[in-house]
């Protein structure tokens, strides 16, 4: 699994996965698939959705699901739009983020985004739960700071996660919104992402991705050193 910083094709034998930024957030909505039968996820639909939509045709997917790694706004403002127009469910994040999901009207309106819907998924995410595309099965590790209710998608055998806000190259998620908290989100990264595995590499809500093994060594949220 190899992460793009635009809607350019990557490709392995067993998945692949584009990364369409979408909104001023600049925010990584991404699209994974099951390369043999086609069939796909869109992690994160910030918005932007006939962007989203186009970037599905262009790639020849079939999106079957709809996964969220949280609930601020920047990453579930289409998801509503989305699940219409598709006509797929929405699993995720963890119960604990259903206060944003209950209030992204007035989220948006806070940012000057327009057009968006409170909602909830059709399925709830917890620690230890699976989900799948086609025959690529992920594991959801809760990793709450960032939010109360954000989750990591793991897939052991390709060694890539999907961490959202809660992991990023060189910094971690912010803590300052409505149930952040900095202690609880270090927790996370130290006890659930460092134990995957230097050689994970990640697709994370903003920016390019990384590897756990280069976050370990030089990311000074990790080393200590801020």
């Amino acid at each position: 699994m190899t992460e793009q910083t635009d809607t350019q094709e990557s490709q392995t034998a067993k998945a692949g996965a584009i990364i369409v930024p979408v909104t001023l957030f600049e925010q990584n909505c991404t699209i994974i698939w099951d390369e043999p039968s086609k069939r796909a996820v869109v992690i994160d639909p910030g918005g932007d959705v006939p962007k989203i939509l186009d970037a599905i045709r262009q790639t020849g997917v079939t999106v079957e699901k709809i996964w969220l790694t949280h609930g601020h706004i920047d990453h579930v403002g289409g998801a509503a739009d989305l699940r219409d127009a598709l006509h797929v469910p929405i699993e995720g994040p963890h119960v604990a983020d259903k206060f944003l999901l209950d209030n992204v009207v007035s989220s948006g309106a806070r940012f000057g985004m327009t057009g968006v819907r409170d909602f909830a998924p059709d399925r709830w995410l917890e620690e230890g739960d699976q989900v799948a595309i086609g025959d690529l099965s992920f594991d959801i590790l809760h990793c709450p700071g960032h939010s109360p209710g954000s989750v990591v998608f793991f897939n052991k055998e390709l060694r890539f996660a999907h961490v959202g806000d809660v992991l990023f190259a060189g910094s971690v998620g912010r803590t300052d919104l409505p149930g952040g908290s900095h202690a609880t989100l270090i927790d996370s990264i130290m006890t659930k992402l460092l134990p995957l595995g230097d050689d994970v590499g990640f697709i994370c809500g903003h920016g390019a991705g990384s590897t756990i093994g280069q976050e370990r060594m030089t990311n000074p949220f990790i080393t200590g050193e801020m």
